[in-house]
C-alpha cells in the first residue's frame, strides 16, 4: 500500500473510533445502580447502538452514553459529529464476541465491520473491547481512549484484574487478506 493512502487509511480509522467511542468519562462503582444484569442484555444493548450508530440515529445513540458523557459534551455537537463523517464510511455489521458482566459493568469483545468511501474505497474492520455500565436501568457504551479507559480500570481495580483492556485494532482488505494497519504509531521504518 502506498504511504499517502497508508496515513489516510489511519487518520480515517482514528476518526472512527474517536467519533463512535470515545464518549466515555470515568464512573466509579459507587455511582451505578446495584442490579446485574445477564448476557443477552448486554449484547442486545450492544447490537441496539451499532444499529443505531449504522442507521444515523444520532439523537437516539446520544441517550445510549453515560450521564457523565452528556456533561462533557452537548446532544447537538455530538450529532453534528457523526454527521459529519457519513459520507467517508458505510458501517455494514457487528460481530460480538465474549461478553463478561460483573454487576452493573461489563465488556463486551466487538468487531465492526464496514465500507470505506473516503478518501478511496475499501473493506475495513474494527476489532474493539467496549465497556459498558448499568445505569438507571439500561446497559450505556462507555468505551473510550485508553487513557480514559485507564482512569476508569484504575477506580475499579477489581474489574480491572478481571477483565483487563486490549488495545483496538483496525484493519483493510487488500486483496482478500486483512492487513492490520497501525493506530497511534507509525509503522518501523516510517
Amino acid at each position: 500500500m502506498k504511504k499517502p493512502i497508508k496515513s489516510k487509511l489511519l487518520i480515517l480509522s482514528l476518526m472512527l473510533v474517536v467519533c463512535c467511542l470515545s464518549f466515555m468519562a470515568p464512573v466509579s462503582l459507587a455511582t451505578v445502580s446495584a442490579a446485574p444484569s445477564d448476557e443477552s442484555e448486554v449484547r442486545s444493548a450492544v447490537q441496539r447502538i451499532f444499529d443505531q450508530l449504522k442507521g444515523g440515529q444520532y439523537e437516539a445513540l446520544y441517550d445510549s452514553l453515560p450521564s457523565s458523557s452528556h456533561s462533557r459534551m452537548t446532544r447537538d455537537r455530538f450529532v453534528k459529529a457523526l454527521q459529519n463523517t457519513r459520507n467517508m464510511y458505510q458501517l455494514e455489521r457487528i460481530e460480538i464476541g465474549r461478553v463478561s458482566v460483573s454487576g452493573n459493568l461489563a465488556v463486551v469483545d466487538t468487531t465492526m465491520y464496514a465500507h470505506i468511501a473516503q478518501p478511496f474505497n475499501a473493506d475495513g474492520k474494527l476489532v474493539v473491547q467496549q465497556y459498558l455500565v448499568r445505569e438507571d436501568g439500561s446497559w450505556r457504551v462507555a468505551t473510550g481512549d485508553r487513557a480514559t479507559i485507564d482512569r476508569f480500570l484504575k477506580s475499579n481495580p477489581a474489574f480491572a484484574r478481571k477483565f483487563p483492556i486490549k488495545p483496538t485494532r483496525a484493519y483493510i482488505n487488500q486483496n482478500g487478506q486483512w492487513v492490520e494497519i497501525p493506530l497511534g504509531r507509525r509503522p518501523p521504518g516510517k
